[in-house]
């Protein structure tokens, strides 16, 4: 069932829809060195095989995981002297191209950038991290979307239509509901959505009639329980992190508690994500409910302990914590500002008062002269210059149990201005 034209191509409308730019290249016949990437099943091989045949190129197919730099060599020799000899252009499609060494990679640069070859490489990885950054400079990088339950439904419903290439020669009766559970469970992999029919059809026996059933059940028996994409070094690894923080962060306990399942089922390490909502606890929430970033690190201690599956309750608990408090980043702000005063800064003297005055000698030099103690002071607070010049990096928020610490925060701070302007040694 692979397309042979751009019309029987399903899927990836945003790069190969009317007036997109992979489509009018390919109808200009102006490609050039390609690499797609996605998850597997979504038409990365087949979009190689209708460039060539729309384009009249030829078409040749090495593989990342099998082929050597002999095998390389051998094809660009090859597509040299076909090009040379008024042949036709070769399109070198090269199947998981993220597994060649940096060596391989770049012994097909310089017949890149000639012209030599066409390049078409497929990955699952994110060719911006696995793929050598001088052979990604000079290929255009399209990323292919998983196909849609739709898209799916209607790739079936071809298939059992098409008597050369699908199953259109033998009788079938296909319930809708089996061919959309096809669609579903697929989870956007054409290639499995077909695999699984032809063995649901091939498996069952034909009725007294002749004909061949698919009902709901044998659709399930066909289709194993769908593998969800994800990686521990890849795109799908430290995107699906991304969104669950973002959900935290953004409010959405739902949307968090799916990122958090997807991890699971998954099997990441629950240390992993357990750190990650101690950050968000951090950061995220921060003064506004300091209890979150004690739950999240109970979380953490308890799901190490337990390990999985139990660690799920312990993760889901802070994580819908987490989600549902109230938010403040101030304390982030506050040191990432202080950070860069640091770092582009004059240094700042400690004051004479605050430094170490407990050794021989040091009473000589006047440390710890004039230093007031807090606690002997009303309100367990005294004014005085704790930093030689004014500065300001903590600005609370109104938000949670923050509101209180701000109300406390100006309330001490109106104290210090007046000191300030009483004695303007202690502005600095």
């Amino acid at each position: 069932m692979r397309p042979r034209d751009l019309t029987e191509y399903v899927g990836q409308t945003h790069i190969l829809g009317p007036g997109q730019l992979l489509r009018r290249a390919i109808e200009a016949d102006r490609i050039q060195s390609l690499i797609f990437f996605g998850p597997p099943g979504t038409g990365k091989t087949s979009l190689a095989h209708v460039i060539a045949r729309q384009t009249r190129s030829r078409f040749v197919r090495l593989s990342g995981v099998e082929s050597n730099v002999a095998d390389l060599r051998r094809e660009l020799a090859a597509a040299a002297n076909r090009l040379a000899n008024s042949g036709p252009f070769t399109i070198l499609f090269i199947d998981e191209i993220h597994r060649f060494n940096k060596a391989q990679q770049d012994v097909l640069l310089p017949d890149v950038e000639s012209g030599v070859v066409r390049l078409i490489g497929a990955t699952t990885h994110n060719p911006f991290f696995f793929v050598n950054s001088p052979l990604v400079s000079r290929s255009q990088i399209f990323e292919l979307q998983p196909l849609t339950e739709v898209e799916l439904f209607d790739l079936l419903q071809r298939a059992l239509g098409d008597p050369e290439r699908g199953l259109g020669h033998l009788k079938i009766h296909a319930d809708e509901t089996a061919l959309r559970h096809l669609a579903k469970v697929a989870d956007g992999d054409a290639r499995k959505a077909l695999n699984s029919l032809e063995i649901a059809i091939l498996t069952t026996p034909p009725g007294p009639d002749g004909s061949t059933r698919l009902d709901l059940a044998v659709a399930e028996q066909s289709i194993q329980k769908k593998a969800v994409v994800y990686d521990t070094d890849g795109d799908a690894h430290y995107d699906t992190i991304s969104a669950f923080i973002k959900s935290m962060r953004g409010s959405d306990p739902d949307a968090a508690l799916y990122w958090l399942a997807k991890m699971i089922h998954a099997g990441e390490d629950p240390r992993f994500i357990a750190r990650r909502i101690m950050i968000c606890a951090a950061e995220d929430v921060g003064l506004a409910d300091p209890m979150a970033l004690v739950l999240a690190r109970t979380a953490c201690e308890v799901s190490e302990l337990i390990g999985w599956p139990e660690a799920r309750i312990p993760l889901a608990e802070a994580t819908v914590f987490v989600a549902t408090a109230h938010k403040s980043n101030s304390a982030y702000l506050a040191i990432e500002a202080a950070l860069d005063d640091v770092r582009t800064g004059r240094t700042l003297p400690i004051p004479v008062q605050l430094r170490d005055a407990n050794y021989a000698g040091a009473e000589r030099l006047g440390h710890g002269r004039g230093y007031e103690y807090a606690h002997d002071h009303p309100g367990h607070f005294v004014t005085q210059d704790y930093l030689g010049a004014p500065r300001r990096y903590y600005e609370p928020t109104d938000q949670g149990v923050e509101k209180k610490i701000k109300e406390r925060v100006e309330k001490w701070r109106a104290q210090f201005d007046q000191m300030r302007k009483a004695d303007p040694k202690a502005a600095g």
